[in-house]
């Protein structure tokens, strides 16, 4: 982009065939599964996007899927999960986080794909880490948003693996940035608030345990973006690149674009591009969506 403080270049999962990468760790981890457990159906907790590739992937095999959601997820993706099939139940969200921790939904049958921290959905996001090594024959940083920290892991695994120079940072909402607490505080864990924004496919108001041991040693720093910022960078995706991105996505774009990167050559990571019409609408005219 002309201006910005490095060369950028954007990642765009936003392409898939689920407008998010989500696609990639929901068909690892179901085609790596025993078929008699895919024959009972499929379940995820999700805010929307695994949400979407896991009923592409039932619909696909035949099979059934379950989507447990919280209060705050898009309509956009939930009206696309049933479009696909599947069937959505609705938690609070504190309801929905303790489904998350827990690995499972108490009174719905069926194979639990674990939207962030199961292995096989770790190692498939991470095929975008060696699309990107493949693709680009050097950059110095790769910006990625963090929502569980699934896709983090993935790509800064196979990034990391094949050229342990690049640099890894983490991008989350201010109003929910568990990372940049934990780095701050001597890259520990710590309790923060949080609050439910338009950035519904990142921040929150803990870390997974799993997924901080496993990403803690891929990681240089973490930023906490403004949902102000966020906004305008999704505005600029679609103004100078013609790239539709939701409010995660306007993460790692907002990062870079601020120079707290010093680098020659960035890769933002599109994580998707499934935001509500009223909210891109909205931020296209200047404002910052409810």
């Amino acid at each position: 982009m002309d201006g910005a403080p490095a060369e950028i270049w954007l990642k765009l999962e936003n392409l898939q065939p689920i407008g998010s990468f989500k696609i990639r760790g929901a068909g690892n981890a179901v085609l790596s599964a025993a078929p008699e457990e895919v024959a009972r159906g499929l379940v995820t907790t999700s805010t929307g996007n695994m949400a979407q590739g896991v009923a592409w992937m039932a619909r696909k095999l035949g099979v059934p899927a379950t989507i447990v959601a919280p209060h705050n997820a898009a309509a956009t993706k939930l009206a696309a999960v049933e479009r696909l099939g599947g069937q959505v139940v609705r938690l609070s969200w504190d309801e929905w986080w303790a489904a998350m921790e827990a690995g499972r939904v108490e009174g719905v049958d069926g194979l639990f794909i674990h939207p962030v921290q199961d292995d096989a959905v770790i190692a498939g996001n991470g095929t975008a880490g060696l699309e990107l090594v493949e693709d680009l024959d050097e950059f110095d940083a790769v910006l990625i948003p963090w929502g569980g920290g699934g896709l983090s892991t993935g790509i800064a695994s196979a990034v990391k693996a094949l050229r342990p120079d690049v640099r890894v940072y983490v991008c989350e909402p201010e109003t929910g940035a568990p990372v940049t607490a934990a780095m701050a505080n001597g890259r520990t864990p710590t309790k923060i608030d949080y609050t439910v924004s338009f950035i519904d496919g990142a921040g929150s108001g803990a870390l997974l345990p799993k997924m901080w041991e496993l990403a803690e040693p891929l990681l240089t720093d973490a930023f906490a973006i403004s949902l102000e910022d966020a906004a305008a960078a999704v505005r600029t995706l679609v103004e100078r690149a013609r790239v539709v991105g939701e409010g995660a996505a306007g993460l790692a774009v907002a990062a870079a674009l601020s120079g707290r990167v010093e680098a020659e050559r960035v890769v933002c990571i599109v994580s998707g591009g499934n935001i509500d019409a009223g909210r891109l609408a909205t931020i296209l005219e200047g404002g910052v969506p409810d």
